[in-house]
């Protein structure tokens, strides 16, 4: 369409996905899911989860501000970062979204994911759940595992972004 300016104005929608999570805290598999996804939509927006059922180290803030500082040091211009803690496809909705976004790295991944995705399709049909399969180098990766591996003083430099190891030796005292 052409403006009264002459110039071509593209009224369409954008295309918005969100990547819901804990990130308790983000690990590069995360941030290799949310690099992926914000190849195929214009605006993806990370939704750290404020209240999951799970001893956290990190609180929300610290979550959303790792994420922050893991975009700017990745230059992802089309990421941004925000929380939730009602139902993801009504989070989904409030930020004009069109689809989950959810990284399987095994079987139980994707039994999980395989039934919150239906019952996110029973509740919101027009939201899609897209599914991207992690990087093999990210195929054991977890924040548990890696929060672990940290506070023993294990060497997690590989698996995460270097925010994120900066957090974890600050919290772990080392």
């Amino acid at each position: 369409m052409i403006s009264p300016r002459g110039l071509s104005v593209s009224y369409e929608k954008q295309r918005i996905a969100v990547y819901p999570g804990s990130f308790d805290p983000p690990t590069n598999g995360h941030l290799d899911i949310a690099r992926r996804a914000a190849r195929l939509f214009d605006t993806l927006v990370v939704a750290v989860y404020a209240f999951p059922a799970k001893n956290l180290l990190f609180s929300v803030e610290e979550r959303m501000e790792l994420w922050r500082e893991v975009i700017k040091a990745e230059e992802l211009t089309n990421i941004r970062v925000e929380h939730f803690s009602t139902l993801a496809v009504e989070f989904v909705h409030s930020v004009g979204g069109v689809a989950i976004i959810k990284g399987l790295r095994s079987p139980n991944d994707f039994e999980a994911e395989f039934q919150q995705g239906l019952m996110n399709r029973k509740l919101a049909p027009e939201v899609e759940t897209i599914c991207l399969l992690t990087n093999l180098e990210n195929l054991f990766v977890s924040s548990s595992l890696l929060k672990e591996v940290a506070r023993l003083g294990g060497n997690v430099k590989d698996m995460l972004p270097e925010p994120v190891i900066q957090a974890l030796k600050h919290k772990n005292g080392l």
